[in-house]
């Protein structure tokens, strides 16, 4: 009786092992398939607020605190805009000093918990820019889905999608652009988002089901006077614009696409998301398996959003190798199997769907050249 008691109590080990293994992994896994639309996904660090002055914000020094460029920064209840380190400043060790452009709301006191985000504007095209534009409901596949329009005299529309950690304010980064440009912008907010409807499970599919989200924006363009479209999203958004442009049924209308840090691989997405929560390195495989049964991101599809020999319009994408969400590597790939089609724009120093943020200047530029013969 004895090597059965052993037999018994090392099956039971074995089970709680798994049982535990399973919990872990679900936790794990939800750091990509439940990340709330406009709070930091947990590769972004928190920073302290160390003092503000005229002008200048001191933070904790960090890789994200030094990067160039310009930011939002968000923190409980505030939101602030942050431009490029000032090296003449008292920077030490352990601080940096930041040109603090502006406060849009709240305030930033000594102490204060902060991070970085790509959303450099707050409210709505028409407080944060000065753009005439309308809110508006589309209807989509779960129920109405809000969105801005900013009206252009052009009949090439820009739908804008946002991806992990970011609404649809993120667009305005790039809307006063495309408005200069009289191209009609419509800023989508998809399932999920606030305002819009919630999935059924509840969860993030990485583009998988949300894409149906864009392609009731296209049909939406189309129904009221767009010729052409250009789809620009970023992160999952990116992946959005990938599934709709391959079977969207008005996929013929879509004239080219914009991929900011687009999410090319899920599993290497939600492994890199999982680990960020500090997920032991056995766990992480388990990370990604219950994420592909929780979301139904199935292994013979979903690993690959895009077919190389499925492409057929001309594409901008704009990715850096310091993305921790999305590696940069397979952007690099898609560029490299169509050269014919896509055009690979490489970003330094820049986080997971912040290409702008980092060289606002220089991404607008190569938007524009990129735009100007699909206008």
């Amino acid at each position: 009786m004895r090597p059965v008691k052993v037999t018994a109590a090392a099956v039971g080990a074995v089970l709680a092992a798994g049982a535990a293994g399973v919990a872990a992994g679900r936790f794990a896994s939800d750091a990509a398939l439940k990340a709330p639309p406009g709070r930091p996904l947990p590769t972004e660090p928190r920073l302290t607020v160390h003092g503000t002055a005229a002008g200048r914000i001191t933070l904790t020094r960090d890789l994200a605190s030094l990067r160039p460029g310009t930011y939002g920064l968000a923190g409980d209840g505030s939101h602030a805009v942050v431009g490029a380190v000032l090296e003449s400043a008292a920077n030490t060790a352990d601080t940096v000093v930041r040109r603090l452009e502006r406060v849009t709301h709240g305030t930033f006191e000594t102490g204060d918990p902060a991070w970085l985000t790509a959303n450099v504007h707050v409210g709505n095209p028409g407080t944060a820019l000065g753009l005439e534009y309308a809110d508006i409901d589309l209807p989509g596949e779960l129920g109405p889905l809000p969105a801005w329009f900013v009206p252009g005299q052009r009949d090439t529309w820009v739908i804008a999608v946002h991806g992990l950690g970011t609404t649809r304010e993120l667009a305005m980064n790039v809307m006063a652009f495309l408005h200069a440009r009289h191209l009609p912008v419509l800023a989508l907010a998809y399932r999920g988002d606030l305002g819009a409807p919630r999935p059924p499970d509840g969860l993030n599919h990485l583009g998988e089901s949300e894409w149906r989200d864009l392609d009731a924006a296209i049909r939406y363009a189309v129904r009221y006077g767009a010729r052409r479209i250009v789809l620009h999203g970023w992160s999952t958004g990116a992946t959005m614009a990938l599934r709709a442009a391959a079977h969207s049924a008005l996929r013929e209308r879509v004239s080219g696409l914009v991929l900011d840090s687009p999410v090319l691989s899920w599993e290497a997405t939600l492994r890199a998301l999982a680990q960020a929560r500090h997920t032991p390195e056995p766990l992480l495989p388990l990370a990604v398996r219950a994420a592909q049964g929780r979301a139904g991101l199935h292994a013979d599809h979903a690993a690959d959003p895009v077919d190389p020999d499925q492409l057929t319009v001309p594409t901008l994408i704009v990715h850096g190798p310091d993305d921790a969400v999305a590696p940069w590597v397979y952007s690099r790939w898609l560029a490299e199997r169509r050269p014919d089609l896509v055009a690979l724009h490489t970003v330094p120093d820049a986080p997971h769907g912040a290409m702008w943020n980092a060289d606002p200047e220089e991404y607008e530029e190569r938007l524009r050249r990129f735009l100007t013969p699909l206008m």
